[in-house]
């Protein structure tokens, strides 16, 4: 099948996004130092942040299991987590991490595709 590599590196970078998306909702929830001072964020509470974070990493996490396991339902899944965290890193794009933000979103837009075009018939490819 046509892609197969591509969402294998999809699935991993959802596993991987997920994960540090969680890690980053804990911490934003605990009001750790990092995500203070002269950080602004387009949603003014913390809380609401970490929440945000922590529902979209799991949203990931499990489209990249599930991807794994060859699933329907984690090509969906994926689909949501690449289109969700391409649209948080856009809201993310700050003056001191813009160019950080703006490599999330083509990463993240780079797996959107993967996961789109996953099955398709090489020969339907091909010009003949």
């Amino acid at each position: 099948m046509r892609g197969t590599g591509r969402v294998i590196f999809a699935a991993i970078m959802l596993l991987i996004v997920g994960t540090l998306n969680v890690i980053y909702g804990i911490g934003a929830l605990d009001n750790a130092s990092w995500w203070v001072g002269d950080t602004r964020l387009v949603l003014s509470d913390l809380n609401a942040v970490g929440w945000v974070l922590i529902i979209l990493g799991i949203i990931q996490v499990c489209g990249g299991f599930s991807l794994m396991a060859g699933n329907a339902f984690g090509r969906v899944l994926g689909i949501i987590g690449a289109g969700l965290g391409a649209f948080w890193a856009l809201l993310s794009i700050t003056e001191g991490h813009w160019f950080w933000s703006l490599a999330v979103f083509a990463l993240c837009i780079y797996v959107l595709a993967g996961i789109v075009e996953f099955g398709e018939d090489e020969r339907e490819g091909r010009a003949v």
